[in-house]
């Protein structure tokens, strides 16, 4: 894996700085899909869990069809800056809205995301069951910021390895279930595109709480949007990983100019590891 710092002085002086600071100061800010979990798998690209759930046969009939749909009405105006960021904003909790409500449609169960969970499809890559403990060892929150569909199955991965820790905190798109296990309403904030950064905590007071004094941030994730995730949080120091793990020569530049340590070819948690251990004041 080749690993890249955009500008080493720049990043050395601000690890020095979160080093003295310690753990107590620390908070780590991370996307799911693709950075915690490995983006290919045999060199195939690692489905979304959408996407497992629609090609498990899972939905009724008619699900893919009506998802498509959705898709094709609002992607048009997720990437068009051309409209006004707040028109934006209300389509995509439009879209999002819709299409969790389309899952409750199409009979999503509980069983569902369990076994999508159990089958082999999204794998931890090598190393966060290193980077996991550590983090609950030292007491460092780690706020996993996604808007997947179905974020409910975000935890039963860690579930599935046996590391759900208390100090884990899941901001992503969540369902109400009845006594059968069947999905019957939306539960909470929905987490989408263009609200998936750290303002949004300030509506989940059980989450703020916890990191609001932690100021240093070391953020994770996989595309450039992920950047974003830190937008609106009052940090002192922040370093951000990017995993560029396909499309290197068409992505390399800009992740460039918006990370602070690019880990090129999809491996491991290695240099992450590496960067937290022995910040001890």
């Amino acid at each position: 894996m080749k690993i890249t710092i955009s500008n080493p002085e720049n990043f050395e002086q601000t690890k020095a700085a979160m080093k003295k600071a310690g753990y107590d100061n620390l908070h780590i800010l991370a996307d799911f899909d693709r950075t915690l979990t490995y983006g290919t798998i045999n060199g195939v690209k690692t489905p979304s869990i959408i996407s497992l759930l629609r090609d498990g046969h899972h939905l009724s009939e008619g699900y893919a069809e009506k998802a498509h749909a959705l898709f094709d009405k609002y992607h048009s105006i997720e990437t068009d800056i051309n409209i006004p960021m707040e028109e934006r904003k209300s389509a995509m909790q439009e879209w999002w809205g819709k299409h969790n409500r389309l899952l409750i449609e199409s009979g999503l169960s509980w069983s569902d995301l369990e076994d999508i969970s159990q089958n082999g499809h999204v794998v931890f890559r090598e190393g966060v069951v290193e980077f996991l403990d550590f983090l609950h060892e030292k007491n460092i929150p780690l706020v996993i910021l996604s808007a997947s569909g179905c974020g409910d199955a975000i935890r039963l991965f860690f579930k599935k390895i046996g590391k759900d820790y208390p100090n884990i905190y899941y901001v992503v798109n969540l369902l109400d279930w009845d006594e059968n296990g069947r999905a019957i309403g939306i539960r909470g904030k929905i987490i989408h595109s263009m609200n998936k950064a750290e303002t949004i905590l300030r509506e989940i007071p059980e989450v703020y709480e916890v990191i609001k004094d932690r100021k240093n941030v070391i953020l994770l994730g996989d595309s450039i949007g992920d950047v974003g995730m830190i937008e609106g949080f009052d940090y002192d120091h922040l370093l951000k990983i990017g995993f560029l793990n396909f499309d290197y020569d068409q992505w390399m530049t800009e992740y460039q100019k918006n990370f602070d340590l690019i880990l090129e070819g999809d491996k491991d948690f290695k240099a992450v590891n590496d960067l937290i251990h022995n910040w001890e004041k």
